[in-house]
């Protein structure tokens, strides 16, 4: 699709450039020059990682002739010429040899220049820096736009039925295309370092088990294979936008699956953990994990055993946490739904909370626990529990905020600290892109949850998510980050 917008810029643009080429007749050329004649918007044009075999999206370049004259470039070429990984495309025009003859910039006039990029499978496994150069020449003046792009070597996998146990390794990414499934029974474990970008729509889907094990220092990451940048007045990294493939589905009635010191974002959900048959109870456990900027839903638990612990599940369109049939354990949890206040989003968060506990439908008996965590975002009712009967419902919910106001009946809360006007919570709820500050849910110094956390509780996950020492003061925090003073947060 790249290449093919790629082309038809000549069809948009090339009848222009003719024109703007005769009307060019009629001028004075500019024939000497002191110095450099022609301006760029940029000197280098760097692209971020691109793939091995799969091209870029296609970024320009803005040659503008800032004087009273019409001017002519005798070549724009680039340096690799035919071989380079880079191609440019000149005002509409395109060439198998990258090299353009006469090109005319009218007086105070501009012209574009198309770029984009093709890296051939690599050697290596770390990215590896890929250079070239756009040349301008005219007279015996020579300007140049440096142009460069890590290529990361991958391997590709398009609707990949697992049907043995698989490893996946950290020597290189893996790009997935489609649907990668594994078979009941099966289980696919993903390495301490391993990264699993998808491609648009693409999924995991999971009828065996899920072991995705990374450690502190190298996380295992599922997220949108868009290494490029949306174009703004600040251009703006897709990873940020929302929807950009279709997430985990963990689908076995049987399945045993664990999420550790894992990373996954802006998927249309997060983890979707799902059974229908009220025979067998699935477990899913995670831990030390970040799920953040989903669609749709973070994390939905339905017929199953889920602990959560220690981890950031964050940002959503809907819910950030959906519960309905199970035991389901949270201790020292960040849920924090900000989700609108990120402007790029392709939609607006809906009314949904940010916890529901859902106890109508025909589910397994449920039974709840929250303890040590924070559950806030930018609606007045952020937790919530739907059943017949509320005061007999079996959960443990103390010692953590609650943006919500406090219920009269409910006997499962205890020791929470509710929601008042004006808190400041965490040290940062927005995205600024202008000041290139993202969402940061470490506490604030002066948020209330500081010092709400049971310490017999932490004690059992005595480092916080960004392996900080809970019990170093004394006063442990609520939620998966631990407040600490400026002087002593490294």
């Amino acid at each position: 699709m790249i290449k093919t917008l790629f082309n038809k810029l000549f069809f948009v643009v090339f009848s222009g450039a003719l024109i703007f080429g005769f009307v060019a007749c009629e001028d004075d050329f500019l024939s000497e020059t002191s110095g450099k004649a022609l301006i760029f918007s940029q000197d280098t044009l760097a692209f971020d990682t691109v793939f091995t075999t799969v091209g870029s999206a296609t970024s320009k370049i803005l040659v503008y002739n800032p004087h009273n004259k019409a001017f002519k470039i005798n070549n724009i070429s680039l340096t690799g010429g035919s071989v380079s990984s880079f191609r440019i495309n000149v005002d509409g025009a395109i060439s198998t040899n990258n090299s353009f003859n006469d090109i005319v910039i009218r007086a105070k006039d501009s012209l574009y220049i198309f770029v984009e990029i093709t890296i051939n499978p690599l050697l290596e496994n770390a990215p590896v820096l890929v250079q070239d150069s756009i040349m301008f020449n005219y007279g015996n003046v020579h300007q140049r736009v440096l142009l460069e792009a890590y290529g990361q070597d991958m391997v590709p996998l398009k609707n990949v039925e697992i049907k043995n146990d698989v490893t996946y390794n950290a020597d290189k990414p893996y790009l997935v295309y489609g649907d990668l499934i594994v078979d009941s029974a099966k289980t696919l474990t993903l390495s301490p370092g391993c990264k699993l970008y998808f491609h648009n729509n693409a999924r995991l889907l999971v009828y065996g088990n899920l072991r995705a094990e990374g450690t502190y220092e190298a996380p295992v990451v599922l997220r949108g294979d868009r290494m490029d940048k949306i174009k703004f007045v600040t251009p703006i990294p897709y990873k940020y936008v929302a929807g950009q493939w279709g997430g985990v589905y963990l689908l076995s009635k049987t399945g045993q699956h664990l999420l550790k010191h894992v990373n996954i974002s802006s998927g249309y959900v997060g983890v979707y953990f799902y059974n229908t048959d009220l025979r067998y109870r699935p477990t899913l456990e995670i831990v030390n994990s970040v799920i953040h900027n989903s669609l749709l839903y973070n994390v939905v638990a339905l017929n199953g055993d889920l602990t959560v612990a220690n981890s950031e599940i964050s940002n959503s369109g809907s819910y950030t946490v959906f519960l309905s049939g199970g035991r389901h354990k949270f201790y020292h949890c960040t849920v924090a739904n900000y989700f609108e206040f990120n402007q790029f989003q392709p939609v607006s968060r809906d009314k949904t909370p940010a916890v529901m506990l859902m106890d109508l439908n025909r589910t397994l008996p449920m039974e709840t626990v929250f303890e040590n965590c924070i559950v806030t975002g930018t609606s007045a009712y952020e937790f919530t529990l739907a059943s017949k009967f509320p005061d007999k419902y079996k959960g443990v919910i103390r010692n953590s905020y609650i943006r919500r106001p406090e219920p009269s009946e409910l006997t499962i809360f205890n020791d929470i600290r509710w929601y008042q006007q004006n808190d400041t919570v965490f040290k940062n709820t927005r995205f600024d892109y202008e000041k290139g500050r993202y969402f940061d849910f470490t506490p604030d110094s002066v948020s209330p949850a500081c010092g709400l956390a049971n310490p017999v509780i932490s004690n059992q996950f005595r480092l916080d998510l960004h392996g900080k020492d809970r019990l170093k003061d004394g006063d442990p925090d609520a939620g998966a980050y631990e407040w600490y003073p400026a002087s002593s947060a490294e």
